[in-house]
């Protein structure tokens, strides 16, 4: 797997495994450097965890931006996160639980199927 496509592309699709498995690799990492943050302590611990949060932006909307792909839909739905309760319950279900578009769509090749051939 190309990991510098995977997590700074939104070009492509993914299904449900690697994006959860990209999600939770961001998550630990973000884990990681607010710990050193932590553990630094002060003003430059802070700075540090703030800046590589920020960094880590990027990488998390490429991974979503791709899920949406998978379900037919514009990287442009991430933004329905933003309305309070029901928009991340929507995001999840969407990424998170359901079957991408089964054969190729406008975003490319279906990626299970990719997986097979």
């Amino acid at each position: 797997m190309d990991y510098q496509k995977f997590f700074l592309s939104i070009d492509g699709r993914l299904n449900r495994k690697p994006f959860w498995l990209g999600m939770l690799a961001l998550l630990v990492a973000n884990l990681v450097v607010s710990g050193l943050g932590v553990v630094i302590g002060g003003a430059l611990g802070n700075a540090i965890a703030f800046i590589f949060g920020i960094a880590l932006i990027w990488p998390g909307i490429c991974v979503s931006g791709k899920r949406w792909h998978d379900r037919d839909k514009s990287a442009w739905w991430m933004l329905i996160s933003l309305v309070p309760i029901i928009g991340i319950i929507w995001a999840f279900v969407e990424n998170g639980c359901l079957r991408g578009t089964v054969g190729p769509n406008a975003f490319g090749p279906d990626p299970l199927l990719d997986d097979i051939a």
